[in-house]
C-alpha cells in the first residue's frame, strides 16, 4: 500500500517528479524521432555518400531490425539490471552513436551506427515504462503520466518529416543526427536526480535466443533488399541463413527456461491476428515514409523542407487522432477504431497507386496522406488495447514488448519489400506498385481480423 502523504508532502514529491517524468518523456521523444526523422534525407544522403538504394534501406532499416528484435527481451533486462540504469545507460549510448554518425565517412559505416541507435533505443522504451511506474505509483497519477508519455509519440512522428526536412535544408543530413546529441544531455540531466530509482531483480535473460532473433530479422531483411536489387544468388544465400537462424531460435525458445516470446502470449485468443495487424500498419506506414519522400524530391523537385511540410496531412492526425480513438475503444471496444484503421490504410495504398499511375502531383496524393493518418492513429492506439485484453493475466508486459517488436518488423519489412520498386537516380521501377502492395497487405489483415477482433472486445 502507497503511504499516504500530507497535500504539502504530495506537492513537493509531484515537484521533484516532474523533471524525471519530462526527462522519460523527452527520451522517448528522441527514441521515435529517428525513426522517421531520417526519411526526407534519403536523396542527401545517395548523393552525398553515393549511396545506392540497398544502402538507403538498410540506413533505415539498420535502425529497426535490432530496435524490433531487442525489445523482445529489453524488458527483461530492464527488470534485471534496474530500469533507470538501462535508461540512462540507453540515453547516453543514443547520444554518442548520433554524434558519430553526423561524422560518418560514407554509408555503410552509417548503416552499422543506426544499429547501434536501435539497440539504446530498445533498452530506453520498456526501462521508461517501468521509471514511470515507480514514479507515480498511484493509479490516477500513474495514468495521467503515462498519457504525458504516450501523447510524446504523436508529437514525434509529426516533428520526424519537418524536423529532418528543416535541418537538412539549413545543414545537410548529418544535422539530423547532432540534433541528438544536446536532447540526449537535456534528458540525462533531468533523469539524474534520486527521484526514481528501481530496483535489480532476478529475471534471467537467455542472450543466445535473443542473438538468434537478431540474426534471423537480419538476414531476412538483407535478402528481401538483395531480391528487390536483383541479387538472386545473395537473396537465396541471406533467406538460408535466415531460415536457419529462425530454427535455431526456435528450438532455443522450447528448451529455454526464460523464452524470449512467452508462449501463453502466442496462444491467447486472438492475439495472432491483432499482431499481424500491427506488423502490417507499420509495414504501410513506414514503406510510404521511405517511398514518397523520394517521389516529391525527384519526381515534383521539392526541397527537403517541402517535402517535410508536405507529409503534415499524414503526420498531423496522430497528434490528436489517438485520443479520439481512446474515447471509441472506451465506449465499443477496439475492435470498430482497428477495423476502420486498416480500411483506411487500404484505400490510401490505392489513393497513392492511382495517382502515381496517372502522373504524380501533389494536391492529389493530400486524400492518400489523410488516410493514412488517419488510419495509422485509429488502429495503433486500438490494437495496443486489444493486445493487452487478449494477453492472459500476469502477461500484459510480455504482450506490449511482442507487438512493439512484431511493429517495427513489420516496419523493417516494409522498407525492404516497398523500397524494391522505389527509384534512385533516374531508374525506371514504378513507386505506384509499392503503393497499390500496401494496400493489398492491409486489406489481407482486414479479412483476418474481424472474427479474433471480436472474441476479445472488452
Amino acid at each position: 500500500m502507497s503511504p499516504v502523504l500530507s497535500p504539502a508532502s504530495a506537492d513537493a514529491a509531484g515537484v521533484r517528479r516532474r523533471p524525471a517524468l519530462l526527462g522519460v518523456s523527452l527520451g522517448y521523444f528522441m527514441v521515435l524521432l529517428d525513426t522517421t526523422v531520417l526519411s526526407v534525407a534519403e536523396p542527401d544522403l545517395a548523393r552525398s555518400l553515393h549511396g545506392t538504394l540497398a544502402g538507403l534501406q538498410w540506413a533505415v532499416t539498420g535502425y529497426t531490425v535490432v530496435f524490433g528484435a531487442l525489445l523482445l527481451s529489453a524488458g527483461a533486462v530492464a527488470d534485471r539490471y534496474g530500469a533507470h540504469r538501462v535508461f540512462r545507460a540507453g540515453i547516453a549510448a543514443f547520444g554518442v552513436a548520433s554524434l558519430l554518425s553526423a561524422a560518418a565517412p560514407d554509408l555503410w559505416t552509417l548503416v552499422a551506427l543506426r544499429a547501434v541507435l536501435g539497440a539504446a533505443a530498445a533498452a530506453c522504451v520498456p526501462a521508461s515504462m517501468a521509471m514511470i511506474a515507480r514514479l507515480h505509483p498511484e493509479p490516477a497519477e500513474r495514468a495521467r503520466a503515462v498519457a504525458t508519455w504516450a501523447a510524446t509519440s504523436g508529437a514525434a512522428l509529426v516533428a520526424g518529416p519537418l524536423a529532418g526536412g528543416a535541418l537538412v535544408g539549413l545543414a545537410g543530413w548529418r544535422a539530423i543526427f547532432l540534433i541528438n546529441v544536446p536532447l540526449a544531455v537535456v534528458v540525462l540531466a533531468l533523469v539524474a536526480g534520486r527521484s526514481v530509482h528501481c530496483p535489480r531483480g532476478t529475471r534471467a535473460i537467455d542472450w543466445p535466443a535473443q542473438l538468434l532473433a537478431c540474426a534471423a530479422m537480419g538476414l531476412l531483411t538483407d535478402a528481401l533488399i538483395a531480391l528487390g536489387g536483383g541479387s538472386g544468388v545473395h537473396a537465396a544465400g541471406s533467406a538460408a541463413g535466415a531460415v536457419a537462424a529462425g530454427a535455431a531460435f526456435t528450438v532455443r525458445e522450447r528448451r529455454s527456461r526464460a523464452p524470449v516470446i512467452a508462449p501463453a502470449v502466442l496462444r491467447a485468443p486472438g492475439m495472432p491476428a491483432a499482431l499481424a495487424a500491427g506488423a502490417a500498419v507499420n509495414f504501410v506506414m513506414t514503406g510510404v515514409l521511405f517511398v514518397l519522400p523520394l517521389v516529391f524530391r525527384q519526381t515534383l523537385g521539392l526541397t527537403a523542407f517541402q517535402t517535410g511540410l508536405a507529409f503534415l496531412p499524414m503526420t498531423l492526425p496522430f497528434a490528436f487522432n489517438p485520443l479520439v480513438t481512446g474515447r471509441i475503444v472506451a465506449r465499443t471496444g477496439p475492435r470498430r477504431p482497428v477495423l476502420a484503421g486498416l480500411g483506411l490504410l487500404t484505400a490510401g495504398g490505392l489513393l497513392f497507386g492511382a495517382v502515381l499511375r496517372g502522373g504524380a502531383s501533389y494536391p492529389p496524393l493530400v486524400a492518400g496522406l489523410l488516410c493514412t493518418g488517419f488510419g495509422v492513429s485509429f488502429a495503433l492506439p486500438a490494437l495496443a488495447t486489444m493486445v493487452v485484453a487478449a494477453a492472459p493475466d500476469g502477461t500484459a508486459g510480455a504482450a506490449g514488448g511482442l507487438l512493439g517488436a512484431v511493429r517495427q518488423f513489420g516496419a523493417t519489412l516494409g522498407v525492404a519489400v516497398m523500397g524494391a520498386f522505389a527509384s534512385v537516380g533516374g531508374s525506371s521501377r514504378d513507386p505506384a506498385y509499392a503503393l497499390f502492395l500496401a494496400a493489398a497487405v492491409c486489406a489481407a489483415v482486414l479479412l483476418l481480423t474481424p472474427r479474433a477482433a471480436a472474441r476479445r472486445t472488452p
